[in-house]
């Protein structure tokens, strides 16, 4: 059995993949701008991830623009019967690298076609809609005019499975009138912990939750607690943040993203790393502290 493996699976959607999956985020330049520093490498990041197991691949044509899934396609066409990409449309990129609201119909459908085109299929697995009433996270608002284009661009044969990224559990319940929900995509770590009650009502229903910034993104989590755990495990801070993820619920998929190698082995090892219930009364201590 391969380390990813030992991950363990879930369902998303009508598919099985393993819960350590691959975020092609950091494939894109400095701040998801532009082509990366070194795109041979990227290019051996994402075989690497493949060959290990990894049959669960986050991405959208907004990063970059069009870069990660433009690598992902000259990197892994014609894709593993198992692989399961994922993406979200609902932002562009203006040409200050902002990110700015695409909700329109026209935008929407713009989105899902170069999505189709970059990625070099035929219909997406699974189309994460990206909330953007607060690009720095969820917010109030209906999501009922852009879900129901998606929900329509499903019924053409475009989009398999529809999912939601930062939201409130609000905006799950009342997307849940429109379409199936398959997954939720919110920031959610060790330190931030609002979407427990939301995770916990997701696993009851089957539903896959990916948090994205297992370690708190752009503002990475300082813990002496988390870096203690760590050094008693012979782990990184990042391994353990990982590892307390897959313990938490037994829906949480993760897609932790690097442009290098021995980072990615470093991610993939953390199915490996054993978390006592002790030790996971500690770790849940942080959000507390």
């Amino acid at each position: 059995m391969s380390t990813v493996e030992k991950s363990g699976t879930f369902m998303l959607g009508d598919r099985t993949v393993r819960r350590l999956g691959y975020g092609a985020m950091q494939l894109a330049g400095k701040g998801v701008f532009g082509p990366p520093r070194d795109r041979n490498e990227a290019i051996a990041v994402l075989r690497e991830a493949v060959e290990s197991g990894v049959n669960h691949i986050d991405t959208s044509d907004f990063y970059g623009p069009h870069v990660t899934n433009e690598i992902i396609r000259e990197a892994l066409h014609p894709y593993p019967d198992d692989l399961v990409i994922v993406t979200k449309v609902g932002a562009l990129r203006g040409a200050d690298a902002s990110w700015n609201p695409a909700f329109s119909k026209e935008e929407l459908t713009a989105a899902i076609h170069s999505n189709l085109k970059n990625l070099g299929l035929d219909i997406i697995e699974v189309v994460n809609l990206r909330a953007m009433f607060d690009v720095h996270g969820p917010a109030e608002g209906s999501l009922e005019p852009p879900l129901t284009v998606l929900a329509e661009l499903q019924q053409q044969g475009l989009i398999r499975h529809i999912g939601l990224s930062n939201v409130t559990a609000k905006q799950v319940d009342d997307g849940r009138k429109i379409t199936d929900i398959v997954c939720v995509q919110n920031q959610y770590n060790l330190a931030n912990r609002e979407d427990d009650a939301l995770i916990d009502k997701l696993a009851a229903e089957g539903t896959a939750y990916v948090p994205f910034f297992p370690l708190g993104g752009f503002s990475p989590l300082q813990s002496s607690t988390l870096s203690d755990v760590a050094a008693r495990l012979n782990a990184t801070p990042l391994q353990v943040a990982l590892a307390w993820l897959l313990k938490r619920a037994p829906n949480i998929l993760l897609i932790p993203g690097t442009s290098s190698r021995g980072h990615l082995r470093e991610n993939l090892a953390v199915a490996d790393i054993e978390l006592t219930d002790d030790v996971m009364v500690e770790l849940n201590g942080i959000a507390a502290a």
